[in-house]
């Protein structure tokens, strides 16, 4: 072997390494930006291109179907009903949690988690099971005028279930990592609970907890399985915009099916938009305070 192969090897074998550092990369790159595409921007390019495939005119009619208007009506009032209750929830468990030591905190963490691993449809048969004419408390319901199941009580409830895990969830590490000082010295300056709340706990959780209730609300707008359980799908009066969705594309009306998909299309790119805003804010105030 001569002296100048022996120089070239390393030379070789550098080039080779600065290569892969870049090369690696940008295969990475490219899979997901093809993944993405395929998977998320293609379907969503087909939904508004079928919505508006036979013009504006007939886009503002599907929209203007008394059906829709009513699935419309009440998809916002379960997610008005839902999400100021998960909030809630969501604050004084994550306050207890965090703040409070207590026997089976570790079991209320399981319950909290449960409708990330209950399956929507089970929670919607559960309803059933309760709140049916032949269920546990159903007829005692009925007997007083009141219906829960294939009414929009029943969908309420389906929707609180799903979703109350986000708020909580959002909520628990962020204020476990903030720990208990600066509430521990507002109570040494004479705070009480609720001063040491609105006026310490509150401000530096309110980031976390908007993208919580985003989260929260971004999931009972688009809840299917639990809430088609329990609807009953009586058009115009149990339907929400997902169930909207099914019942326009199973009677053939496939262009109104898109239109009202595209409705639910805009809320979630309002959301994720939103979203992203939250999360600015919220790496930017550990900047702020840093600088």
């Amino acid at each position: 072997m001569t002296s100048s192969s022996i120089v070239l090897q390393p030379a070789a074998r550098e080039r080779s390494a600065r290569f892969a550092d870049r090369a690696v990369p940008a295969i990475l790159i490219l899979c997901a930006l093809a993944f993405l595409g395929l998977f998320l921007v293609v379907p969503l390019v087909a939904i508004f291109f079928e919505a508006f495939r036979h013009g504006w005119g007939a886009y503002l009619a599907a929209i203007h179907d008394g059906d829709t208007v009513a699935a419309l009506k009440l998809t916002l009032l379960t997610a008005a009903v839902a999400v100021p209750l998960n909030t809630a929830f969501g604050l004084a468990a994550a306050w207890s949690i965090t703040k409070f030591s207590f026997r089976g905190k570790d079991l209320l963490l399981t319950l909290i988690d449960a409708p990330l691993a209950v399956s929507p449809v089970v929670a919607g048969l559960i309803y059933i099971l309760v709140f049916s004419r032949h269920g546990w408390f159903g007829p005692w319901f009925i007997e007083h005028g009141f219906r829960v199941v294939f009414a929009v009580p029943g969908i309420a409830l389906a929707t609180i279930f799903v979703t109350f895990p986000f708020v909580a969830r959002e909520l628990i590490p962020f204020m476990q990592a903030q720990g208990n000082q600066e509430e521990e010295a507002a109570a040494v300056l004479g705070a009480g609970g609720w001063q040491t709340f609105l006026r310490v706990t509150l401000p530096n959780i309110k980031w976390s907890l908007l993208y919580g209730v985003i989260l929260a609300a971004s999931r009972a707008v688009g809840e299917f399985g639990a809430v088609s359980v329990v609807s009953g799908h009586i058009r115009g009066e149990t339907n929400t915009l997902p169930l909207q969705v099914e019942i326009l594309y199973n009677d053939y009306r496939y262009s109104a099916a898109f239109a009202v998909a595209s409705l639910l299309t805009l809320m979630s790119v309002v959301s994720l938009a939103a979203k992203k805003i939250i999360e600015w804010q919220t790496h930017r105030r550990p900047a702020a305070m840093e600088s």
